[in-house]
This record gives structure tokens, sequence and C-alpha cells, in this order.
């Protein structure tokens, strides 16, 4: 989800899993409108189906790493043993099963928003919701942070829902972008159909000077289609023929 600041990212991240209630409408999880069902339910929800990760980190500091990444699965009431077998394994997940007893400030950046992400694998949620996860990281390691989610991606297939105000950290991640203007989602689809199809002015802004080796494919450019599109395949990012 791309645009300005105040278009309302934030804002629609969190109405997904309810830390703002919204005011009107529906948000559907597998047909269940989660707007309407209870305190309880929403817990639920919250434990099975959906995590989130935070720009800020949001770490304990006077917790471990292994602590921090039970946090959640503790407040829900999972039984130790089956917290710390998960925790373990999502803290292999992100690469630093040997931080497990380290202090949040003893970690780079980088490491203590693997931390974070590391607790939102734990519950094995069916949805990640990543709100600028990677804003506040170095370029170089917010380059690597982005590779690791892909592959992550790859390997467990979750729903991921990721903000960014970065258009090429939005193409260089997502299948679909939507992009908002002034509260509301003003066009979705891939790269390559935005880019050719843009809605208004607004979102062509967005990709004026975009590089479009970042959305085009030279192993493609000798395939003709009668539009000049090539859709996207499983493994493979936007391709387009000229």
């Amino acid at each position: 989800i791309m645009g300005l600041s105040g278009s309302g990212k934030s804002t629609m991240v969190r109405l997904l899993n309810r830390l703002i209630e919204p005011t009107r409408g529906q948000v559907l999880i597998d047909g269940v409108d989660i707007a309407r069902i209870s305190d309880a339910e929403l817990r639920e929800v919250r434990r099975k189906k959906i995590a989130m990760v935070f720009q800020s980190f949001a770490l304990m500091p006077h917790m471990t790493v292994l602590d921090n990444t039970a946090f959640g699965m503790e407040l829900a009431g999972i039984p130790a043993q089956e917290r710390q077998e998960k925790d373990l394994d999502a803290l292999r997940q992100v690469g630093l099963e040997n931080y497990a007893h380290a202090y949040p400030d003893e970690l780079s950046g980088g490491m203590r928003q693997r931390v974070g992400l590391a607790r939102a694998l734990a519950i094995n949620p069916d949805i990640l919701l990543m709100d600028e996860a990677f804003s506040a990281l170095d370029p170089l390691i917010r380059t690597e942070m982005q590779d690791e989610l892909v592959k992550l991606q790859a390997k467990h297939q979750r729903t991921i829902v990721f903000i960014s105000h970065d258009l090429d950290e939005a193409m260089r991640i997502g299948d679909r972008i939507a992009i908002m203007q002034n509260g509301e989602v003003v066009q979705v689809g891939t790269p390559d159909e935005i880019l050719n199809n843009p809605a208004n002015d607004y979102v062509r802004t967005f990709f004026r000077g975009v590089d479009i080796s970042h959305v085009f494919s030279a192993k493609d450019i000798a395939r003709r289609t009668p539009n000049g599109i090539i859709r996207k395949t499983p493994g493979f990012g936007p391709r387009s023929a000229l």
C-alpha cells in the first residue's frame, strides 16, 4: 500500500486488525466481518490469523530476544514449552537463533527489526501486516530485510500487507500495489499494469522517472503478445514485451 504522508496508509492497515475501530463498512477475513465480532473473538483472530510488525521495532528492552519473540504468545496463554519451540523456530527463520539470549540494546537496527518479524512469525499467522517496517533502517540493511521477506513469503505463502512510501521497495517486494489518495484506494494492480495504465495524474506522478528495469525484464523483450504485456508467473516478477 503506497501513498503520500497523510493519505491513510497506516490508518488502513490498523483497520484491518481493529487497532482503529472502523466507523462504517466491513473488514472481511475468511468471510467474517471482524468489525462486528466480539472482543473475545477479535483476540482469537489476532492470536491465530493476524500479526503486525511496526516501524519502531516495539521491543521490550528488559527482555531477551527469545522473551520478546514469545511476548505475544505469552499474552495469548500459550504454554511455555510450546512457546519456546515456536519462538526458536521463528528466530531460525530470520537467522537469529544464536542471539536468543541477547538483549535488544546488544543488536543492530536490522537485527532488532528481525526480532520484531520473528515475534510476528511465531504465531504462524495467515496475514502479516507491516507498517513501514523497514523505513528506519540503513539502505543496505533495508535491502537485506526486503530480500529476507521475499524469501520467507516464497517459502510460507502468507498474505502480507506492506505499507511503504518507497516505490522501489513496493516494486521489489509486492505482487500488487495499491495507491492511496486522501483516504481512498484509487488504483490496485501489478507494477506493469499501473505503469502502463495509471488511474489519474496522482498515480502517474508515483511512477514518473521509475527505473523500468525494476518492472520489465530483458529476458522477455523478444516475446510478443497481442497487447504487449506478459502476465506474472510464479517465481518471477512482472514482465513486459515490447
